[in-house]
């Protein structure tokens, strides 16, 4: 879609990722300082809670009492260390293109919409009351599924265990992409196993991410021959 072209321009400074994974970091590591009783409190305070959200009324009242943005801090809160850095590792590797891509403005509305949006998706599904629902993988989601949407036909790294050796190899990203989504969906439907995870958040944020690519990417266009000087 984007072609690369010689410029005297300088390159787009992409500051929003690099701030996103200083602050999901710095929020993870001060809750790591709180009390038990305090962590907890956190969580229920900036946790998206599921219990009694799918009456209309109820998210009306939401609104009004300003919880709803619970969907927004939830992003920022994260079980554990593997929790947060599966998150990171995402973040960095489809973050920055689509950062370059898009601009930072665009970049930080589709973590936080996208995000938003895969909460309410997960709030929805669990039928689970009063479960605290936490985490950025749902803006993660968003940000591979806009990566596909505008580097359809790019190619990313794989490290392949071949016999005793390592082989590192690239992969179309589609693929790669597309074998991701479909194990979220099989195990949206595997059962309890996987409860621990909102599984249909992913899925929601992932169909976000294209679907805002898509609308966007005639301003992203204009926005790279703006920069390449034409």
């Amino acid at each position: 879609m984007f072609v690369s072209l010689p410029s005297r321009r300088k390159p787009p400074v992409r500051w929003a990722t690099p701030a996103l994974l200083v602050l999901l970091s710095a929020t993870f590591c001060w809750a790591l300082t709180l009390e038990e009783a305090a962590k907890a409190h956190l969580l229920t305070q900036w946790g998206a809670l599921t219990g009694g959200m799918v009456a209309p009324e109820v998210w009306l009242a939401s609104l009004q009492r300003g919880t709803v943005l619970r969907l927004f801090t939830a992003l920022f809160l994260h079980a554990d260390w593997a929790h947060l850095l599966g998150n990171l590792v995402f973040l960095l590797i489809f973050g920055l293109p689509a950062e370059r891509a898009m601009g930072p403005w665009r970049f930080l509305l589709l973590f936080l919409v996208g995000g938003a949006v895969a909460n309410v998706a997960a709030v929805l599904s669990i039928g689970t009351p009063d479960r605290v629902i936490i985490g950025a993988s749902g803006a993660i989601s968003a940000v591979i599924g806009a990566y596909l949407a505008l580097f359809p036909t790019a190619k990313l790294g794989v490290v392949l265990p071949l016999g005793l050796f390592l082989e590192f190899v690239k992969a179309p990203a589609s693929l790669l992409i597309g074998i991701w989504a479909l194990l979220q969906v099989v195990f949206a439907y595997t059962g309890p196993a996987f409860g621990a995870v909102a599984w249909w958040a992913h899925i929601a944020g992932f169909l976000f991410g294209v679907v805002f690519a898509l609308f966007v990417r005639a301003a992203i266009a204009r926005r790279m021959r703006k920069r390449q000087g034409y």
